[in-house]
C-alpha cells in the first residue's frame, strides 16, 4: 500500500487503524490520542440487582485470543504511531486496569519516554453490580514523548493554568462519563460506540498538549 504524500486534515478516516497509519508519511504528526480496546476478557453477561442486563463492552474488536495477541496488536499500532510522530511529538493513550499496564510496557519497550500518568476520576462511575469489588471509578492516561532527549514537546502551561483558575493543572482529572445528549446514538436510540469518551477529555485537557495537527485513533 502506497503512503500518502501528506496526512488528511480535518477529516475522519474510518478504517483499520494499523493499515491506515501505515499509509501516513514519516514524522508528520504532532500528537496522537489513542483509545485502544480494553481487552476486558468478559466472561458471561453482566446483570444489575434487578436482573436487567447491562449493555457493556461486548464488541468483537475488544476480544483477543490471548494476552500475547493483545500485546502484538498493541505493538503493531504503536510502532506505526511512533514512525508517524515527529521526534518531539507526543502520544496519549487511555485505558483501564485491564490493559494499561501491558500498554505501558509496550510503550516503554518501543522507546517512548513517559512525561505523566494522569488519572481520570469519573464523577458518575458505573457501580459494581455484584458487590464483590471496589467500584471502578478511574481510567488511566499515559502521556509520552517519542524521543526522550526532546524537551520541545507541546505543553501549553500558561493556557492550562489560566483555565484552571490560576492554579497548576494536576494529574487527577474529574469529570463525568459520556452520557445524555453527548452520547452518540443511532436511529434506534442505541449507543453507537460502547466506549465513547466525554468531550471534556479532549476539550478541557488533552488539547492543551497538542499543536495544530493530530491523529486520533479509536
Amino acid at each position: 500500500m502506497a503512503r500518502r504524500r501528506k496526512p488528511p486534515v480535518d477529516q475522519i478516516v474510518q478504517a483499520d487503524c494499523v493499515a491506515e497509519l501505515a499509509r501516513m508519511p514519516d514524522e508528520c504528526f504532532d500528537m496522537c490520542f489513542a483509545d485502544p480496546p480494553y481487552n476486558l476478557q468478559l466472561q458471561g453477561e453482566l446483570h444489575r440487582p434487578d436482573r436487567s442486563r447491562v449493555n457493556g463492552v461486548e464488541d468483537t474488536w475488544d476480544q483477543f485470543d490471548s494476552m500475547s495477541a493483545y500485546d502484538e496488536f498493541t505493538a503493531a499500532w504503536m510502532s506505526e504511531v511512533k514512525r508517524a510522530l515527529k521526534p518531539n511529538g507526543t502520544l496519549w493513550v487511555i485505558g483501564t486496569y485491564h490493559n494499561i499496564y501491558r500498554v505501558g510496557k509496550v510503550l516503554q519497550d518501543l522507546g517512548f519516554w513517559i512525561l505523566n500518568d494522569v488519572t481520570w476520576v469519573k464523577k458518575n462511575p458505573m457501580p459494581n453490580f455484584r458487590g464483590v469489588r471496589f467500584t471502578n471509578a478511574t481510567e488511566s492516561l499515559i502521556w509520552a514523548v517519542r524521543d526522550q532527549e526532546r524537551k520541545d514537546y507541546t505543553f501549553n502551561y500558561a493556557l492550562m493554568k489560566e483555565r484552571n483558575e490560576g492554579k497548576q493543572m494536576r494529574s487527577d482529572w474529574r469529570f463525568n462519563l459520556c452520557t445524555g445528549n453527548e452520547r452518540i446514538k443511532d436511529c434506534d436510540g442505541q449507543k453507537v460506540h460502547s466506549t465513547q469518551k466525554p468531550e471534556a477529555l479532549d476539550r478541557g485537557r488533552v488539547q492543551e498538549t497538542r499543536a495544530t495537527l493530530r491523529w486520533d485513533r479509536d
